[in-house]
């Protein structure tokens, strides 16, 4: 019989000592979330910090089986932003207060689109007078472009792997030339020797997972030593491949306590690094993103995006954040940390302090 109580006080774990956590229910999985919370307070502080999201565009070349804007939908209404309208997101995220925003959108490679994310940034660091922060999720690109976009400006990326198993990889992804595994991982190699505050991030309760799987992803972010992750539930799309694999998954408030389990494992297993309470959290349940946060999460990203575009970027149904209104999240959002014993951090870019310490070792060496 494994003693609980003795494992949640290591400084380092195995593989079944992460399945061990992942499989923990109600009071045992209390134990771990408290932990976490502890381990969070002592490394980082209960600063949670946030970064504007702009979903700037719905077009994407892919088409992953779970995701509701893949390539092959043609129930959803394409939209890009205009660079007035992302900019003017922007200059919302300073009236609010926002340290840095963040801009997600579809998998595109063509020539003006690098173009055009590369001017934003540009924008958006003249614009603030580098005030803001910019994270980018924008998918797959080559080395170059990546450098590029580092260059104008974009400090962080986030680039998720969704599993890394690979034999799921391909049972949630088309096998072909826009769908590689391994350029996947060569992507997420290349962010980081750039010099990016790099993240990446999986689904939690896909059809096929397994516990062993959600392991060796926590080890897999361990090893690469991302600064920071993005995981959340799976929440089944009507109009993707992988709706039909609805009734043979967890339930809703099954695969949220997953995902608390993977939040507090990866808290333990990497005390410093940054933690996003996902939406899909609070579209799961209306305390989620709470949940997450005592879980040890320390990032939250209210949609900044125009109202009118919200439904439109569907990556899976029923989103928390199509109604809200900046101003009126973003005073809910003070009460709702504040319920929980944590503050907002206004102003301030939030660095991943794993990213941070190990810069600054690294300058002393």
């Amino acid at each position: 019989m494994v003693d609980l109580n003795a494992l949640l006080q290591k400084k380092s774990f195995s593989k079944e000592d992460l399945m061990l956590f992942l499989s923990l229910k109600d009071d045992e999985a209390k134990k771990l979330l408290n932990k976490a919370l502890e381990v969070k307070l002592r490394e980082i502080g209960n600063k949670v910090y946030l970064r504007g999201l702009i979903e700037y565009s719905n077009v994407c070349r892919k088409n992953c089986y779970y995701c509701g804007v893949r390539l092959s939908n043609n129930n959803v209404c394409r939209y890009s932003l205009s660079n007035e309208e992302v900019l003017d997101c922007a200059k919302r995220a300073m009236q609010l207060n926002y340290g840095s925003i963040a801009i997600q959108c579809g998998e595109r490679q063509d020539r003006n689109f690098i173009e055009n994310i590369n001017t934003l940034i540009k924008q958006i660091k003249k614009l603030s007078n580098n005030s803001l922060g910019i994270t980018l999720s924008c998918g797959e690109q080559e080395k170059e472009v990546y450098e590029k976009w580092f260059s104008s400006g974009a400090h962080r990326y986030l680039l998720r792997i969704e599993t890394t198993n690979e034999e799921l990889f391909y049972k949630i992804h088309p096998k072909d030339e826009k769908h590689s595994f391994q350029k996947r991982i060569r992507a997420i190699e290349d962010l980081i020797e750039i010099g990016y505050q790099t993240g990446t991030g999986v689904m939690i309760g896909l059809p096929f997972q397994e516990d062993e799987d959600l392991a060796n992803d926590l080890l897999f972010f361990k090893k690469m030593n991302v600064a920071m992750v993005g995981m959340g539930p799976f929440i089944p799309h009507n109009e993707t491949p992988l709706y039909k694999y609805k009734d043979i998954i967890l339930s809703d408030r099954q695969r949220l306590n997953k995902t608390l389990n993977m939040i507090a494992s990866l808290r333990l297993l990497m005390p410093k690094i940054n933690m996003v309470a996902a939406t899909a959290d609070q579209s799961i349940s209306e305390k989620g993103r709470e949940e997450a946060v005592l879980a040890g999460a320390n990032i939250i990203m209210p949609n900044l995006t125009p109202r009118k575009y919200r439904e439109n970027y569907s990556i899976y149904p029923n989103k928390a954040s199509l109604g809200d209104i900046p101003i009126e999240g973003e005073n809910s959002l003070d009460k709702r940390m504040l319920s929980i014993n944590h503050s907002i951090g206004y102003g301030f870019w939030g660095d991943s302090k794993a990213y941070t310490t190990q810069n600054e070792y690294k300058a002393r060496q």
